[in-house]
């Protein structure tokens, strides 16, 4: 099926750029099917006009796969492997401005770990090329329970654009036509339904079972490895010879190595490779050749006798050690650690291992080289003298292994490598290597939220004094001040500080520049904000100028992230924004805006939220998924909230819980952090809040029994509040509150224990302090003057830091407080300026909030908005507009009170109201003229 699409494709104009993945051992070969892809276009292009077509002739990475494209530059273990993304994706992105392009990633069930990250990562970037498509296959039927793909497969599926096809089983007449285009002829029906019948629909059986002359082969074999090789023992005795040598070489055997292997020269190869060719057991391709289908190199390789299993893979590695050219550039290494594995060598094999590993590093397939590395582990003790063989003790190979596990996200693996490599060291005679062995298991501790990183910490500390060595010192000092404890007093600004002192005598910049950006977090208030003029954005500032001089451009993104962050806290939207939009900017100039700028995305959109600027943010948020797949989920979940406050904000509730489901979904992916859990939940309240009062005052109290609220960030702690706080409003309005006890006490239970939390609470700057004003106006003890005073205090708070949007919704509370108090004028004046705030913020609810509160309340706001559409009378049934205001509460079972406090009119004028339309109907009861109302359509 992919043959006959890329063969449309190119017919089309397409570009097709084919690479499959293979399976070599437990280890797989990193980045397989992306170097076989660069290797034809450079083939088929040349080196020079392939790097010409780059921006920048930007290849310095891509090196690292093939080398004909230039030197890697080894000493940059940075962002390396983010370049290297960044770089396969320009290529696509320049060849997709030419033509269209198909990549196809075959058989990615064998695919390494580094491979399945970049295809991830180019998946997730696919909407942001015109004319690239992505095609991958796998074999599902390989996919058991713990296989890698798996969790791979789950993420792609939920990006919007990808689409899976699962290949069903043929039916009959499927069978059929598949046997007829084989066989060029029509089968019997006999024969076809035969066909069917002992196949089961398996393209795969149907092609094994059909005999040239249309019929079928009589025996079925008892297992699909006998079927695949019923084809390979009808070939000539020397081809399957060269069949089984081929076998044990893996997924593409070239010609020469294949030929060193057997013994056999040219000629002769090429005459016992021809029959397997035209039988179609064996692919003739550019690199050498392939099995037909890998299952059947599986079952020619399985069927190899022990000793003659041995014996092959020891031939392949001895050929490839004494001729590297036997194999393509870069893979010689990871081929003989295969191969002796396979072959039993153990000596040769831990050495072969050892030098792959090496490999891997520079190709930055962390994965793959930590696999690797866990085979040197495993086979050292078999290997008397194996420290002399590779030139390094054991110890080291743990260490070694304990950083590569950071780099491949193995956080579990990197604590147990650490815990054993120290078991090794002495701390006497290798303080230093203790020391960092002990920070990084701190911080994998952390990363996987276990106990014991303080004390690693502390002991790490007590044996690198700064005279021993400055640098591991620093490393250690601002891991221990990032270090959260019980007792800040120890673990707080004092090791920034240390850090800073110790890198600036000796002249560290890039060090000297994290020690900065620490201590402004720490100058920063505990509510995680800073005013501009504030020392910690001074620090910010000045780490910044110092990481560009040093190049060291992590902590320049690290600069953006933490200016943003603070300024936002604040309230300083606009200087938040621009401070993230400029961290886009060096990302973007460093070739990591889609991997490194996945914070900074989410740092421009929450103050574009706050400035009511929503429609820059969605295209930012929406730009931001479809320009990187990271897999740091708690970003991608905090981005579908914002997408979800702004479709609660719109209307649109359906939108909104679909992003509430996506986030809930990345968060359990995720060591979800305060941050993700609460806003999660004030989403989910904000949802409620929109279709039912109650329901939000439930959901309220789920948020405060699953979070520990009162011990969290106020910076987090107080949208919370004023949300739950609105529950308690919106549900205490509803015409049962005052019938039913248990909702009611529902409310009040709420209310208290919202009022210990804000009693334990800090406002921290601006906008901390707007929320709040508004929690504190929400009181619903609050009456007359003072509430309203109290609302029109928080709207201004909210006008002050530019919230367009919380403060229409604060003025629209104000103006019922205001008719509350029988001061219509000061109501006017309030939606006056609430209603093109929110008909300009396209806030469909709150604007016919607006419009509905003017109308029971006879205010014309004139504007032309939803609100001011009303009209002087309304001809049905002879009702004026407020009479059928007054029905359609008495058709919901409003008692004349109730009216009169829904219409702000007194008691008296509602049954006046109430009397003229029993009148008008002419009917004698309230229900009566319930029924009447509804068989006239003037309920709506």
């Amino acid at each position: 099926m992919v043959d006959e699409f890329t063969a449309a494709a190119r017919r089309a104009g397409a570009r097709v750029l084919t690479g499959g993945c293979m399976q070599l051992g437990v280890d797989g070969l990193p980045f397989a099917p992306f170097t076989a892809m660069l290797r034809d276009l450079v083939h088929e292009m040349g080196a020079d006009a392939f790097a010409a077509m780059l921006p920048g002739r930007a290849t310095r990475e891509l090196a690292r796969l093939l080398p004909e494209l230039g030197v890697p530059d080894l000493d940059d273990t940075g962002p390396a492997r983010a370049r290297l993304f960044e770089e396969m994706l320009g290529t696509l992105e320049q060849l997709a401005r030419r033509s269209p392009v198909v990549l196809v990633i075959e058989d990615a069930h064998w695919a390494d770990r580094s491979s399945r990250d970049l295809l991830t990562f180019l998946v997730g970037n696919q909407r942001a090329i015109g004319g690239l498509m992505v095609l991958v296959t796998f074999r599902s039927d390989e996919l058991h329970r713990t296989h890698p793909l798996r969790p791979l497969l789950a993420a792609l599926e939920r990006i919007s654009w990808v689409e899976r096809l699962d290949l069903p089983r043929l039916s009959r007449q499927d069978t059929a036509d598949l046997a007829a285009s084989l066989l060029r002829r029509t089968l019997a029906d006999s024969v076809a339904g035969a066909l069917f019948r002992r196949t089961q629909g398996n393209p795969l059986f149907i092609e094994s079972l059909l005999c040239c002359d249309g019929d079928l082969y009589r025996e079925m074999p008892d297992s699909l490895r006998d079927l695949l090789l019923a084809s390979v023992h009808r070939l000539p005795e020397q081809t399957q010879d060269v069949l089984r040598a081929a076998s044990a070489g893996g997924g593409v055997t070239g010609h020469a190595l294949l030929a060193a292997v057997t013994g056999l020269d040219d000629t002769a190869l090429t005459s016992a490779l021809r029959p397997a060719v035209t039988a179609n057991v064996l692919r003739a391709e550019a690199d050498g050749y392939a099995f037909r289908h890998e299952l059947i190199r599986e079952a020619v390789h399985d069927d190899l006798l022990p000793g003659e299993h041995g014996r092959l893979h020891i031939k392949f590695a001895e050929e490839i050690d004494g001729d590297n050219s036997l194999v393509p550039p870069g893979r010689a290494d990871v081929e003989t650690a295969h191969h002796w594995a396979s072959g039993h060598d153990v000596t040769r094999a831990l050495t072969a291992a050892w030098r792959a590993a090496g490999q891997a590093g520079r190709a930055v397939a962390p994965a793959e080289r930590l696999n690797l590395l866990a085979r040197v582990l495993e086979l050292w003790d078999q290997v008397p003298d194996a420290a002399e063989r590779i030139g390094t003790d054991h110890a080291h190979v743990l260490e070694e292994a304990a950083t590569v596990a950071e780099d491949a996200d193995e956080f579990e693996r990197g604590v147990a490598l650490a815990t054993s490599a120290l078991k090794e060291l002495d701390p006497e005679t290798e303080p230093v290597r203790v020391a960092l062995l002990l920070e990084a298991r701190a911080r994998y501790k952390l990363k996987t939220s276990r106990v014991g990183a303080v004390p690693d910490l502390e002991q790490a500390l007590r044996l690198v004094p700064p005279e021993v060595s400055a640098e591991a010192r620093i490393t250690i000092l601002l891991s221990s001040a990032r270090c959260p404890t019980d007792e800040p007093s120890r673990h707080t600004r004092v090791f920034a500080e240390e850090a800073l002192e110790l890198a600036r005598q000796h002249g560290i910049a890039a060090a000297e520049a994290k020690a900065m950006l620490t201590l402004a977090m720490f100058n920063s208030d505990i509510g995680q904000q800073a005013d501009p003029d504030s020392p910690a954005i001074a620090l910010i500032h000045q780490a910044r100028t110092l990481a560009a001089t040093a190049g060291a451009h992590d902590q320049l993104l690290a600069a953006a992230v933490n200016e943003s962050h603070v300024l936002e806290g604040a309230g300083e939207h606009q200087l938040a924004f621009e401070a993230a939009r400029d961290g886009i900017a060096s990302a973007d100039a460093q070739r990591l805006t889609r991997t490194s700028g996945s914070l900074l995305s989410l740092n421009e959109a929450e103050p574009l939220l706050a400035l009511g600027r929503w429609d820059e943010m969605i295209a930012v948020v929406d730009g931001a998924l479809d320009l990187y797949y990271t897999p740091v989920h708690g970003h991608r979940a905090l981005i579908q909230m914002l997408k979800g406050e702004v479709a609660v904000a719109r209307g649109d509730i359906e939108a909104a819980s679909h992003a509430a489901a996506a986030a809930e979904d990345l968060v359990r992916c995720t060591a979800a952090k305060f941050e993700h859990t609460i806003a999660l939940g004030r989403l989910r309240m904000l949802i409620a809040l929109a279709a039912d009062p109650w329901q939000a005052v439930r959901t309220a109290a789920d948020v405060l029994d699953a979070q520990d609220v009162a011990a969290s960030s106020p910076r987090y702690v107080w949208p919370v509040l004023t949300t739950a706080a609105s529950a308690c409003v919106a549900a205490a309005r509803q015409p049962t509150a005052g019938g039913d006890d248990e909702l009611r006490a529902d409310i009040a239970a709420l209310a208290d224990r919202l009022r210990v939390v804000a009693e334990k609470t800090e406002a921290f700057g601006r906008a901390q302090r707007a929320h709040q004003l508004t929690y504190q106006a929400a009181d619903l003890l609050l009456t007359g003057a003072e509430r309203l005073g109290a609302w029109d205090e928080a709207a201004a708070a909210w006008e002050a830091v530019s919230e367009p949007y919380r403060l229409a919704q604060v003025l629209v509370q104000a103006a019922e407080a205001a008719l509350a108090g029988g001061d219509r004028e000061a109501a006017s004046e309030r939606l006056r300026r609430a209603a093109p705030i929110a008909a300009g913020l396209g806030a469909t609810p709150l604007s016919e909030a607006i419009g509905s509160l003017a109308r029971r309340a006879r205010i014309w706001l004139g504007d032309g908005s939803p609100a001011s559409e009303t009209a002087a009378s309304d001809p049905a049934a002879g009702l004026t507009e407020r009479e059928l205001e007054v029905l359609r509460l008495v058709a919901a079972g409003r008692s004349n009170k109730e009216i009169a406090a829904e219409l702000f009119i007194s008691p008296k004028t509602a049954s006046v109201h109430v009397s003229n339309i029993l009148g008008k109907f002419t009917v004698s009861t309230r229900t009566e003229a319930a029924a009447r109302a509804h068989a006239l359509g003037l309920l709506g």
